[in-house]
């Protein structure tokens, strides 16, 4: 099992490697392209992104990208509060459902909110994945696997720069009673 885990992770390095030597930055990219009438619309709502996220902020949450293992702000992050979509502010994740998996990402056994997060079958790069996206806005997490601890079984493994932190006791001050933490 350790075998296949160290191999899987050099995949997904690799996978973030080329993801980001592959595209041009995203907001660089729709600036010279010239969109047809019919993939305006969508290249308009794209574009509503640049300058509100980071250049790696839009590559993951936009274009499907990955971060380079180990990189991200949150993988090693252990403060008791909220994680929510740095796109859009919804929840996501609560830390109390955090958990060192050592591959080098946040990863989590749970969504903090049922309907927060939706999975999608996900064929990139050869593989069968289940990719993760914030169900409000539909930008890319990460993924899930089945490799999880107790109680669940999953591990949501989640790019740190789709995520922002919100500590526990600013939660009410950032969220309505209505939408608070399960």
């Amino acid at each position: 099992m350790r075998v296949s885990f160290s191999f899987l992770g050099f995949c997904f390095t690799l996978m973030a490697i080329f993801s980001g030597m592959a595209t041009i930055s995203g907001c660089q990219a729709q600036n010279d392209s010239h969109p047809t009438s019919q993939d305006n619309t969508d290249s308009l709502k794209a574009s509503s992104w640049c300058g509100v996220l980071s250049p790696d902020a839009y590559r993951v949450l936009r274009e499907q990208g990955t971060e380079p293992r180990f990189s991200g702000e949150f993988w090693l992050h252990d403060e008791d509060g909220v994680y929510v979509c740095m796109g859009c502010g919804a929840q996501l994740f609560d830390s109390g459902a955090k958990f060192k998996s050592n591959s080098g990402w946040p990863s989590f056994y749970k969504p903090s909110i049922t309907d927060g997060v939706e999975k999608r079958i996900d064929f990139s790069y050869g593989m069968r994945r289940t990719e993760v996206v914030c169900n409000k806005c539909d930008g890319h997490l990460g993924h899930v696997f089945e490799d999880g601890p107790p109680p669940t079984g999953l591990r949501y493994c989640i790019n740190s720069v789709a995520l922002d932190f919100v500590p526990r006791d600013s939660i009410a001050l950032k969220f309505p009673i209505s939408n608070s933490v399960d």
